[in-house]
This record gives structure tokens, C-alpha cells and sequence, in this order.
């Protein structure tokens, strides 16, 4: 015979669910918005803050590369070694401008620098002030054109080409001296790729 074991009762069954109380509906009300912002919300952030992103610097380069003309600012360090272009520090009224084609690669660039200063680029071309010559124009009529410098009139030129054997560039360099405490200096190089 099976002795009876004492029956337990269970956990006391509610009576009827009782209802939620409204603080308790609203902080779960809150958290369940919060989770839906977290996960649905910044991620569409983010995609909107990278589209513009994308969009901006897509029109910086579209600007770049429809430049006609000298553009305001620095050469990328990229152009500057590529093109053999030691613009010094200091230098104020930088510009350049970039043209390629099949037959030959050009880079303009001018900029006002120092006494100190232009003999730190010609350095860098593997020159020295000696090599300029008085009155001499190096840079072409077609590279003047293009770019919108005229060295005639009156200023004190002085100018020298850098040939160099290819692949090296050549540099046509012309120097403004009106002022020698701060020469404004015109370069262009060219390069056959």
C-alpha cells in the first residue's frame, strides 16, 4: 500500500488579473520608444550625416577638377613632389593649377615668399639666386595665357629654366624682385609621362 503523501497547495491563484498601474504603463511606454529610437534612429542618423558627407566632398573634387583657371591655395604635397615644386614656408598668395593631356603634364604655381624664402626653393630646384637672369622671361606666352600672368611693363624680372633629362620636370621660373625683401615667384612645370 502506498501511503498518501500530504498534498501542498500551489501559489494562490489571483482572482482576476489585476490591472496595470499607470506609472508602470508609462515608464514601460518610455522604454519601449527609447529602444525603438536607439535602433531605428541613429542608424538613419548616421546615414543621413554620411550622405551629406559623401556629397560634399564629391563636390570639392568636381570643383577641383573643373578648375579652368589658378585656384587659391596649396598644391597637394603629392603635386608638389611629382612636379619638383618646393614651395617654402613662408609663402603667401599661393595658387596653382594642374593640366594633363597625353603628351605632357603641367603644374602652375605662384606664390610671395621671402629673400630667405626664394633661395630655399631655388635649393630645392638644385639652383642658386646666381642662375636668374635679369629681364629674362622663362615662362611661355601660351603658359601666360593660360594662367593670366603678364610679366611685361614695367617690374624687375629676373628668370631661369631647370631642364632636367626626362622623367624629371623641367621648371620655367620667373621672379618678380619690384620688392626683394618679398618676391613674387611664377613656376611651371612640366613633365612628359
Amino acid at each position: 500500500m502506498t501511503e498518501s503523501l500530504p498534498h501542498q497547495p500551489g501559489p494562490p491563484e489571483p482572482a482576476g488579473a489585476a490591472a496595470e498601474g499607470r506609472r508602470h504603463m508609462i515608464r514601460r511606454r518610455t522604454l519601449t520608444l527609447l529602444i525603438i529610437v536607439l535602433l531605428i534612429g541613429v542608424p538613419a542618423g548616421y546615414l543621413v550625416i554620411s550622405a551629406n558627407q559623401s556629397r560634399d566632398s564629391g563636390r570639392d573634387k568636381e570643383a577641383k577638377y573643373a578648375a579652368t583657371g589658378m585656384t587659391s591655395g596649396w598644391p597637394s604635397k603629392l603635386q608638389r613632389r611629382i612636379y619638383e615644386v618646393p614651395v617654402p614656408v613662408p609663402a603667401e598668395e599661393v595658387a596653382y593649377y594642374e593640366t594633363n593631356n597625353w603628351k605632357t603634364s603641367r603644374l602652375y604655381v605662384q606664390f610671395e615668399t621671402t629673400g630667405a624664402g626664394l633661395d630655399v626653393f631655388l635649393a630645392g630646384l638644385g639652383v642658386d639666386r646666381d642662375a636668374l637672369r635679369k629681364g629674362k622671361i622663362a615662362i611661355s606666352d601660351r603658359a601666360q595665357r593660360v594662367t593670366g600672368w603678364q610679366f611685361g611693363g614695367s617690374g624687375s624680372w629676373w628668370g631661369v629654366v631647370n631642364e632636367q633629362k626626362n622623367p624629371a620636370p623641367t621648371q620655367d621660373v620667373v621672379v618678380n624682385m619690384d620688392n626683394p625683401d618679398y618676391p613674387m615667384v611664377y613656376v611651371v612645370s612640366h613633365t612628359v609621362p
